[in-house]
């Protein structure tokens, strides 16, 4: 699959109760949009829930859980609805300004535990101020979630295609091996049909996006206040497409590019996993324990080392002491792209890679790609797994005949030979996905919102730099603030300037210069 854009990330005071205050925007149909009457009227009516907070099961002294309800189908509102799942962590200083809702990408991804950890992705400045409030998107999680296959299925479909002829090198796909991924694509998706056929048709993020207005009634705000990191940035573009009087302040930080399809979007994807890739060859070389060679090697012998260990892989997988799974070719790749998402990684798959390429012994590359798929906990893996392809295949068509992926796999190995080709073919599955769940690609401009900051990094590996370009340039009114760094997303990862230009626009509504670069 096309790897998934995550964050790392994952009671006390009950019967407090939040309602829809009469001076908050009422949830409904989106801005500028008409409706039948009974329809308006329906979706009015989730306004009257009531968010009883109280002690949750899981999480930090001082957090509050609660659900609330939303329609599987917004063009049919008075029928079968779905719970989703909310916790909030009070805001810490006696002069709160609202909440802060908060979205850790995926998609798939866990807002609701997200929360728990609001010290490290907010600074205490803006915790002082806001309530910190997550939830589940639909269909993930504790949110009525999407389950496909079982863990043993979706060990099998991560595991690649090694188990026919060829030699797992995804660059260079076998007849038998397209035959494989044809099969396995559909076994995917007909796993999520036969479970559960509404729900899958009804997980795009135009409708998490109205979902987040009804709890922004909910929690008693009249404009949203939002941070949403990677996919999280697309909900937070959806938001202010379909609410732009709603909206107080949006960051987006590590965005995603709403107006490309999914083969494109993988394509550019290998381009920043390359980069970032570039970016850890050339900080191991310099160690002086490197596996994948020395101080007087260049970055391409640093790679070409990579990939002939990969390719061995093939040949032989490596040996795994915590289970029975074989450490092949698709599974190594795994481990060593889990380190491109955060330079805290690197020194774990330098580990790794000396493991494996000296003793054969592939456990903590394992560990990681495990890591990276939330395989820690059976039921999350197998929900973050179906949430990631129902989200991406319904966001934007895809195309319908298998031989556009082969060459998108062709092109995106121009950009990234290791990492490429497996990044475009693993979109296949939404060749298969029902059509009436796609929406059609388009550019969100979120007109009449007021100013929305879109935070790039420009060695970003899961969402390229490129990408925070182009959201910022489409929005009317988005503006950009660059990181210079390596890593995933740029807000809380060490530049004092980027968060300082955060919290003041989190708090104050502070807009700088457009285009304002922290070096």
């Amino acid at each position: 699959m096309r790897t998934r854009v995550r964050g790392t990330w994952a009671a006390v005071l009950a019967g407090v109760v939040l309602l829809a205050t009469a001076c908050t925007a009422d949830p409904g149909e989106p801005s500028g949009e008409g409706g039948a009457p009974e329809a308006v009227d329906a979706l009015a009516g989730f306004a009257d829930q009531e968010l009883a907070w109280d002690e949750c099961d899981s999480g930090p002294s001082g957090t509050e859980c609660a659900t609330y309800e939303v329609p599987l189908d917004y063009e049919a509102p008075g029928g079968e609805r779905i719970g989703i799942a909310v916790k909030r962590l009070p805001a810490s200083g006696g002069d709160a300004l609202g909440s802060l809702l908060v979205n850790p990408g995926g998609p798939g991804g866990s807002g609701y535990d997200f929360v728990d950890h609001a010290p490290h992705i907010v600074s205490s400045a803006v915790r002082k101020r806001f309530d910190v409030v997550g939830f589940d998107p639909r269909g993930v999680g504790r949110s009525s979630p999407l389950t496909c296959m079982d863990a043993e299925g979706i060990d099998e479909f991560l595991g690649g295609v090694d188990s026919v002829e060829g030699d797992g090198d995804m660059s260079e796909v076998t007849d038998a091996e397209q035959r494989e991924l044809e099969e396995d694509s559909r076994d995917f998706v007909e796993a999520c049909q036969a479970n559960d056929p509404e729900l899958m048709l009804h997980m795009g993020t135009a409708d998490v996006a109205r979902d987040m207005d009804i709890l922004r009634a909910l929690v008693g705000d009249e404009q949203l206040t939002y941070l949403g990191a990677s996919y999280g940035t697309h909900i937070g573009a959806q938001y202010a497409e379909q609410f732009p009087d709603r909206v107080r302040a949006l960051v987006l930080d590590g965005a995603m590019d709403p107006s490309q399809g999914q083969l494109d979007l993988s394509v550019q994807q290998a381009a920043g996993f390359e980069t970032a890739l570039r970016a850890f060859v050339e900080d191991c070389l310099d160690l002086p324990d490197c596996p994948l060679g020395g101080s007087g090697d260049s970055v391409d012998d640093g790679v070409d080392a990579l990939s002939g260990f990969l390719a061995d892989t093939a040949e032989e997988p490596l040996s795994n002491s915590m289970d029975d799974r074989e450490v092949n070719r698709a599974r190594a790749e795994l481990g060593v792209l889990a380190a491109l998402y955060t330079e805290n990684w690197w020194p774990r798959v330098r580990e790794g890679l000396t493991a494996g390429m000296e003793d054969g012994d592939g456990t903590v590359l394992m560990q990681l790609a495990d890591d990276l798929y939330n395989r820690g906990e059976p039921a999350a893996y197998e929900n973050s797994t179906a949430a990631l392809i129902a989200v991406n295949c319904s966001d934007s068509p895809s195309p319908r005949d298998v031989q556009a992926y082969a060459d998108a796999a062709a092109e995106a190995g121009e950009e990234s030979p290791i990492f490429g080709p497996t990044l475009a073919w693993g979109a296949l599955p939404c060749a298969y996905w029902p059509e009436e769940a796609v929406a059609p690609s388009a550019e969100l401009d979120g007109e009449g919102a007021d100013p929305v900051m879109v935070v790039g990094t420009t060695r970003d590996s899961a969402t390229p730099y490129a990408w925070s370009e182009a959201l910022a340039e489409q929005l009317d009114s988005g503006f950009l603030v660059t990181r210079d760094g390596d890593g995933h997303t740029g807000y809380r990862m060490g530049d004092q300037c980027v968060d300082e230009t955060v919290d003041a626009y989190l708090i104050d509504l502070a807009v700088p210069e457009d285009g304002m670069a922290c070096v």
